[in-house]
């Protein structure tokens, strides 16, 4: 998605005195209802600036380059969420574009078929994926009995007796829906899955019995992605919109697990999305309750909602390393509040208590100040989670703000630095060191990056929070 200067306009006489609600992932607790002193935006027209997407039209013949791309559904300001429609938006070589999803993997076709008659156990394996998700066409299977996705040693497992949409039963594990066509299962983290049929009883079943799948996706290997980047340089003359900033400083979390723990303990409540089983997204726990934020461009409608995970402490277990923390995976549950010029989507997850003790982040209500000191907990590329906190695009090596207030999808909306991101990172949150709550949603590119202000994202959804 490209930074359109679209004409709408940003909501005038915007309450802004702060908020600043604590995370619980930090020391000191949870401090609610604290006011801080703010400013009141003026509300302008967007200026419009030459781009691809100058006329606002979404460009999806040029989708199919590969470019990074986002979800947009045209949207009311501070909007309920509903379920419309999607378009793909495409990035101009010299503009500031949107960090965008991150296509992650792909969709297969299979016909793979397991009953009492025959093997209980089929494997789906892609060499070199990250992630191995599958399809149920049908799961039908006799009473007691049921069916386990699990990796090859067991220690990832989900369980379910029936299908969900039908009838959900308390110990299945949960499950993603797409349209009406089935369930898929939670994803295994890995790059094989086994569907197992596990029976109580010996001897066959009824003709009725049985499990068929009929779709498996699966993340793209390590040189599936980087032939991917190289025609993506190719569609664009060797030139694209990068929003890694001079060379990359973000490093794997738990590199900065000793030398800066507050910073580390705030990318707790930070999450991957993995959306429609193929691309990838950020989201963070916002108060408290049962509240996460990511971009619009990544959740903009229900339909997106209802197919997603939402992966916590994936994280690498070792600064460098390769090793991938115990995983916890929750899917959406309700898209609650959405805006497509503030580009962000309010939302839920089923399961909330497995993933609660991650804890939540704070908001900072108040207008970024330039040159105040910021860090960016993300998901850049899908990546295990990775912290911005150096920055060589800055005098003094630091990730801060360089434009106290830029043009986003309208005039002002923004907030801008140079802390490196990638695609994938869209929904992370923007966090002030000085009080180690989050200031802006990241979720545009271009050198300087940039991230709506929290100060305008927060009159829409305090109702909520």
């Amino acid at each position: 998605m490209t930074r359109r200067r679209t004409g709408l306009l940003v909501a005038a006489g915007v309450a802004v005195a702060a908020l600043a609600v604590g995370s619980d992932a930090a020391a000191g607790g949870p401090v609610i209802g604290h006011l801080m002193a703010g400013s009141t935006p003026h509300a302008t027209a967007a200026a419009h600036r030459g781009s691809d997407a100058r006329t606002g039209a979404h460009d999806a013949a040029n989708a199919t380059t590969g470019r990074h791309t986002g979800h947009g559904d045209a949207a009311t300001s501070g909007s309920h969420a509903g379920g419309t429609g999607r378009a793909r938006h495409t990035e101009s070589a010299t503009e500031p574009a949107a960090v965008g999803v991150e296509e992650a993997g792909s969709q297969d076709s299979v016909t793979r078929h397991v009953d009492y008659s025959g093997s209980p156990t089929t494997r789906f394996s892609y060499p070199g994926a990250d992630y191995v998700k599958v399809h149920f066409a049908r799961l039908l299977v006799r009473p007691g009995d049921w069916v386990t996705v699990s990796d090859e040693s067991g220690r990832q497992s989900y369980t379910y007796r029936g299908d969900p949409r039908l009838l959900k039963l308390p110990k299945d594990s949960p499950s993603t829906v797409s349209g009406s066509d089935g369930f898929w299962a939670m994803s295994i983290t890995g790059d094989t899955a086994v569907v197992t049929l596990h029976k109580t009883l010996p001897g066959p079943g009824l003709g009725k019995f049985g499990v068929d799948v009929d779709k498996v996706a699966h993340g793209f290997t390590a040189s599936q992605r980087a032939d991917r980047e190289h025609k993506e340089r190719l569609a664009e003359g060797g030139r694209r919109p990068e929003s890694v900033c001079g060379s990359d400083d973000a490093q794997d979390a738990v590199c900065y697990k000793t030398s800066h723990p507050v910073e580390y303990q705030h990318s707790l409540p930070v999450a991957r999305l993995l959306i429609n089983g193929t691309t990838l997204c950020t989201a963070w726990r916002v108060t408290a309750d049962d509240r996460m934020l990511t971009n619009h461009h990544c959740l903009g409608d229900q339909a997106d909602t209802s197919n997603t995970e939402v992966w916590f402490n994936y994280q690498c277990s070792s600064c460098g390393g390769s090793e991938i923390a115990p995983v916890t995976k929750v899917p959406a549950d309700k898209l609650l509040r959405t805006d497509e010029t503030l580009d962000y989507s309010l939302f839920s997850v089923s399961d909330f208590a497995s993933i609660k003790h991650f804890g939540y982040l704070g908001l900072d209500i108040r207008k970024p100040k330039a040159g105040e000191q910021v860090y960016i907990p993300q998901h850049p590329e899908g990546d295990p989670t990775k912290l911005a906190i150096a920055s060589d695009g800055e005098n003094n090596s630091t990730c801060q703000i360089d434009q106290a207030t830029i043009d986003g999808y309208a005039s002002n909306s923004d907030t801008g630095y140079r802390c490196d991101t990638a695609p994938g990172a869209s929904g992370s949150p923007v966090i002030a060191r000085s009080t180690n709550r989050v200031i802006a949603l990241h979720h545009l590119g271009g050198c300087p990056n940039s991230g709506v202000r929290i100060d305008l994202i927060y009159p829409q959804i305090k109702s909520l929070l």
